[in-house]
């Protein structure tokens, strides 16, 4: 598994996890366009191959966790490149 696909899979599960939490929701208090989130969930849809650190950091402090919570995630075990 590729990172951007890792964090990806990542930030959608810490979405689930919030009831009544959407994409949209994260989008809007982190002051960013949806579409910037929605990227990040389907990167094999949109070809993206990078996030910024800054805008991952944006997310996190949204959620109100730090980037070392958000990356010691078992998914990212299974980084191969």
């Amino acid at each position: 598994m590729k990172l951007i696909e890792a964090i990806g899979i990542r930030l959608e599960n810490l979405i689930k996890a919030r009831e009544n939490f959407t994409e949209y929701e994260l989008a809007k208090q982190a002051g960013m366009p949806r579409s910037t989130i929605w990227k990040i969930i389907h990167p094999d849809l949109t070809r993206v191959k990078t996030v910024k650190l800054d805008t991952i950091y944006q997310i996190t402090d949204t959620l109100g966790i730090s980037l070392k919570e958000f990356f010691s995630d078992p998914i990212f075990e299974e980084i191969s490149d």
